[in-house]
């Protein structure tokens, strides 16, 4: 397996997060010609209550948020919208952390209008490309994040949410 899931919220259960988060991040890492049984990633399905006190704890942000992620290590590229570097096996296997939360991507899904599993697939899609050093601070790099959660969504037959 290439994610190692913790559920803390029951509610998860009700759209079998952790086989949806295993086919998002095995999803993504094909995409990027990454070999998919290489790699390991934890993956915290909790509430809002929970990721506060991450958000806290790790971004001095005292407000929930959908979705964090922790980098085993630092893989962005040091030009605005250059792709990341690659993970170094075997010593880089270890990719990281994200943590979701339940309130938030029920409420964001109840809004938009959309189905909870294509929310959370895009989510997770999301965290695994932070892990894998993408981002969305500078412009460039946020164009190319969007643009590759779009086409993997697209291999998934999941609308593009941007």
């Amino acid at each position: 397996m290439l994610t190692d899931t913790i559920i803390e919220d029951v509610r998860w259960q009700s759209i079998d997060f952790s086989a949806l988060a295993e086919t998002a991040a095995r999803q993504t890492l094909a995409h990027l010609s990454l070999d998919p049984s290489a790699f390991e990633i934890a993956i915290l399905a909790c509430d809002d209550a929970r990721i506060a006190d991450l958000n806290t704890e790790f971004r001095d942000k005292p407000t929930p948020t959908n979705v964090l992620s922790w980098p085993s290590q630092e893989r962005a590229s040091d030009e605005d919208g250059g792709v990341p570097h690659t993970p170094a096996l075997p010593m880089d296997a270890e990719l990281g952390d994200i943590a979701i939360s339940y309130d938030i991507c029920e409420r964001e899904t109840r809004d938009a209008g959309k189905p909870m599993s294509d929310h959370v697939t895009h989510l997770v899609i999301h965290g695994v490309l932070h892990l894998l050093g993408y981002d969305h601070i500078r412009d460039l790099d946020a164009t190319l994040m969007e643009e590759t959660e779009v086409l993997i969504l697209g291999t998934l037959g999941i609308d593009t949410p941007y």
